[in-house]
C-alpha cells in the first residue's frame, strides 16, 4: 500500500489525505469558511468586489415568508431555488418556465405552487444544508447558457470548475448535465466531466462516473470539440475569488450566460479531486511549482501569466 501511494505521488496525483492536511488545512483559515459555505454571503461579497454573479431575485429566511414566495418569482421566466448552505447539488430546484401556477422542470416534469413552497420549506428546515442546520433559500435568475454549448449539455446549464491555489489557476474542467443528473452539473449524479486545458480553454479528455467517454451520452456530441469562450475573462474571474476570500485552496464554479458572459456561481473551500480524472493528469506537480514562486507575483495578471507559461500540456 505504501508503494502504491508513492507511485501516485510520483505521477503527481493529489490524494484525499494530502488535500485535507497539506492544502485545505494549511491554506484555508476555518474562520473564512462561512464566506464560501454560505452562497448568499459569497454573492454579496462578490458584488462588493465587482465580480459578476447570477441575478438575485430574493431570499426566503423564515418559514413565515414561504407563503409569499410568489412575490419574489419572475414573471414567466425561469429561476432556480437553492439552499444557501447546500453542497453537492442537493436541494437545487431548476424551473425552466412557469405561469405562476404550473412550473416546468428541465425534464418536463410539472410542479404546482404548493410543490415550490414545500421545497422551499424543506430548504429552510436544513434538509439539504451542511450539518442539517437551518438554512436560507436563494432565488436566482436561471442562466441562459451560451449557444456554443448546444449539444454539450442536456436539459441543464454547464459550469466550469477551476482550482485556484494561492491565487493561481491550476486546473480546470467543465461539468455537463445529462438526463441522469436531472439537469444538474453534478458528477456524482451522472454529469459528464470534461478536462479543460488551462492555457487554451479547449477540451482534453472526458469522463462519466470516472470512466473515459468521447460523446455526450444523451446528444452524441463529440466532447473533445468543446472550446470554452471568454477564457481569459474566466481565469480573471476565478482568480479574483482568491483575492476576495483569502482562501489559499479553493474551487471556483463559473457559468457562461448568453447575455452577461462569465458569472461566478459559487465557491468551494473543499473542492473534490475528480478534476484530476477529468484531465487525465495529477495536480500535485503544479501545486509544487506555485509554492516555489508564489511570493514573486504581485497581481492577478502575473499569476495567470505564470500558469499559462508553465502548465502547458
Amino acid at each position: 500500500m505504501i508503494a502504491f501511494a508513492s507511485e501516485l505521488k510520483k505521477l503527481g496525483i493529489l490524494g484525499m489525505n494530502s488535500r485535507n492536511i497539506d492544502y485545505i488545512g494549511r491554506c484555508n483559515d476555518r474562520k473564512l469558511y462561512p464566506l464560501v459555505d454560505d452562497k448568499l454571503k459569497t454573492k454579496q461579497l462578490a458584488t462588493k468586489h465587482g465580480l459578476k454573479t447570477p441575478e438575485l431575485f430574493g431570499s426566503i429566511d423564515f418559514q413565515g415568508q414561504v407563503k409569499s414566495i410568489n412575490s419574489l418569482l419572475p414573471k414567466e421566466s425561469g429561476f432556480v431555488i437553492k439552499p444557501a448552505q447546500g453542497s453537492g447539488g442537493k436541494g437545487i430546484l431548476v424551473i425552466l418556465k412557469h405561469d405562476k401556477e404550473t412550473f416546468y422542470k428541465p425534464s418536463g416534469e410539472r410542479l404546482n405552487l404548493s410543490d415550490i413552497k414545500r421545497h422551499t420549506s424543506n430548504i429552510l428546515s436544513g434538509l439539504y444544508s451542511l450539518g442539517g442546520r437551518d438554512d436560507v433559500a436563494i432565488i436566482e435568475k436561471l442562466i441562459e447558457f451560451d449557444d456554443i454549448f448546444d449539444g454539450f449539455s442536456f436539459e441543464g446549464v454547464p459550469d466550469i470548475r477551476i482550482i485556484i491555489y494561492k491565487g493561481y489557476p491550476v486546473m480546470a474542467m467543465m461539468r455537463l448535465s445529462t438526463s441522469m443528473s436531472d439537469g444538474k452539473a453534478n458528477l456524482h449524479q451522472g454529469a459528464v466531466g470534461v478536462g479543460i486545458d488551462i492555457v487554451t480553454g479547449k477540451a482534453i479528455s472526458a469522463v462519466q462516473y470516472d470512466r473515459p467517454i468521447l460523446k455526450h451520452p444523451d446528444t452524441d456530441k463529440e466532447l473533445l470539440t468543446l472550446e470554452v469562450p471568454y477564457w481569459d475573462e474566466i481565469l480573471h474571474l476565478a482568480c479574483g475569488s482568491y483575492d476576495m476570500t483569502n482562501l489559499g485552496y479553493l474551487g471556483a464554479d463559473i457559468v457562461l450566460d448568453k447575455h452577461r458572459g462569465p458569472l461566478l456561481l459559487e465557491l468551494n473551500a473543499r473542492p473534490g479531486l475528480a478534476i484530476q480524472i477529468a484531465n487525465s493528469q495529477g495536480i500535485l506537480h503544479r501545486l509544487d511549482m506555485i509554492d516555489e514562486v508564489c511570493t514573486t507575483h504581485k497581481n492577478i495578471q502575473e499569476r495567470i501569466d505564470f500558469s499559462l507559461t508553465n502548465f502547458t500540456r
